[in-house]
């Protein structure tokens, strides 16, 4: 059986990743931790191993609600431990009564240190609490450079795991219909925008589908795609259904704003 007819052509590397940690923990017989994965990396993970009789998996970002976790690739015989994961978490310290710290500051000056995207976790925030979630082998690294949030200044303090902020994810659910399956249709019937305005989001790079940038308007949609889309949110394809009398696609989808 061909594994890489059931995935789309850009993900075929991650694919070969896959299959070369599965073949080390084999030959090596040793545990094999992985970077943190998205979402659809964890699922592809899961997809790949599949119930391999020498070769078990396991998920930990720091909580069980987190999108973003480590993967443990490992034999039979050992029995992971949640500190075989290497995850630490930091609070971040700052002027919270003057100024207030978006997400996408904070990942922005994570990424400017350097380190690949992979080291670092979720970004929780909750009101005044920023928190962040980093691979353990980088930890003493962010806590050295990481200084400031724009230009704000700020200082990282080391919290046990279970100090972590606990945030719910909440969708509101509906069912849509859209003329086709392709993404700027979707985006644009599921968030009310203009089909041209999604369009000019996706030839911008500032549509992602399952956490990767898809450049190209015409992306057919499938069942369990999360899209994000810049100013307007982020949706779940739940389930593709039948066909209206009009011959439009019945889509059931989450969203967020």
């Amino acid at each position: 059986m061909n594994i890489y007819q059931h995935f789309r052509k850009e993900e075929h590397h991650f694919i070969d990743q896959v299959l070369e940690w599965r073949e080390s923990v084999q030959t090596q017989y040793s545990p094999r931790l992985t970077d943190f994965l998205d979402p659809r990396e964890q699922e592809i993970v899961r997809l790949v191993i599949g119930h391999d009789e020498e070769v078990n998996v396991s998920f930990f970002g720091g909580a069980s609600f987190v999108e973003r976790k480590r993967a443990l690739l490992y034999p039979p015989y050992f029995q992971p431990e949640q500190e075989d994961f290497m995850i630490a978490l930091f609070s971040v310290r700052y002027p919270s009564k003057f100024v207030s710290l978006a997400h996408r500051q904070v990942l922005g000056s994570l990424m400017s240190l350097g380190l690949k995207r992979g080291k670092f976790g979720d970004v929780l925030i909750k009101e005044n609490d920023v928190q962040l979630i980093v691979a353990k082998e980088v930890a003493d690294y962010v806590r050295l450079h990481l200084q400031a949030v724009g230009k704000t200044k700020i200082s990282l303090e080391e919290k046990p795991l279970t100090d972590m902020i606990v945030l719910e994810e909440q969708w509101n659910e509906a069912t849509i219909t859209v003329s086709s399956l392709r993404l700027d249709a979707v985006v644009a019937q599921a968030f009310g925008a203009s089909r041209q305005h999604v369009q000019t989001l996706i030839e911008n790079g500032l549509v992602k589908v399952n956490w990767k940038i898809v450049e190209q308007s015409h992306l057919e949609c499938k069942e369990g795609d999360t899209i994000s889309a810049r100013g307007l949110g982020r949706l779940k394809l739940v389930a593709i259904g039948g066909k209206t009398k009009k011959d439009r696609f019945r889509i059931q989808v989450g969203t967020q704003k």
